[in-house]
């Protein structure tokens, strides 16, 4: 489920339709969470829908680290890749922000993360990186688990309203892992590869 705060808009021409900030969404937010009513299909159950459907799930869902598609019900599916995304994937199914979204900032994720199943060129963002790799995840996780950590050290400092659909086991871990306790997860744990 997509953080409250956001909605649906047409951004451009180019990209189409994005998810954007209807208000001010702090550092540290829970910006999505994989809930009950988000579709999962196995690579096998994949293979035997048609083409078409194929096609768009490819589109408009994501690979967790099992390999399976997981097909948000929500808004979530909107969500535009940037290699300067303000929201980062974490290793307990959630997404967080990693600076302050502004009110009608469009909400991104790096889709080097996502297992991709096909490598593409993306939009140029004056960045080194101009292609999104199915492996990105094994190249520049360290980067992003700097940036979760960062994040992370404001989970408890700003409004929450998706903490209720995060499960009391994994709570239970981020506290510990705020408290000291234990370290964070890495986001490689969300890598996959058919191999």
């Amino acid at each position: 489920m997509m953080h409250p705060d956001t909605e649906v808009c047409f951004i451009s021409d180019e990209i189409g339709y994005g998810v954007v900030a209807k208000k001010l969404i702090p550092k540290g937010t829970i910006t999505w969470v994989q809930d009950d009513l988000d579709r999962i299909y196995t690579s096998k159950e994949f293979e035997a829908i048609s083409p078409f459907a194929r096609e768009m799930l490819d589109k408009y869902s994501f690979r967790n680290s099992k390999g399976n598609f997981v097909l948000c019900w929500d808004i979530s599916k909107y969500v535009n890749h940037s290699f300067r995304s303000n929201c980062l994937s974490t290793a307990y199914d959630f997404e967080i922000a990693i600076r302050d979204i502004q009110k009608d900032e469009e909400l991104t994720d790096d889709y080097g993360y996502l297992n991709v199943t096909e490598a593409f060129k993306a939009k140029e963002e004056g960045t080194s990186r101009t292609i999104v790799y199915p492996d990105d995840l094994l190249n520049f996780h360290e980067e992003w688990d700097r940036q979760l950590q960062e994040a992370f050290a404001y989970l408890n400092k700003v409004s929450q309203p998706l903490k209720v659909l995060i499960s009391a086991e994994v709570q239970q871990e981020i506290k510990q892992v705020l408290d000291g306790e234990r370290k964070m997860k890495s986001i490689l744990n969300c890598y996959y590869s058919e191999m």
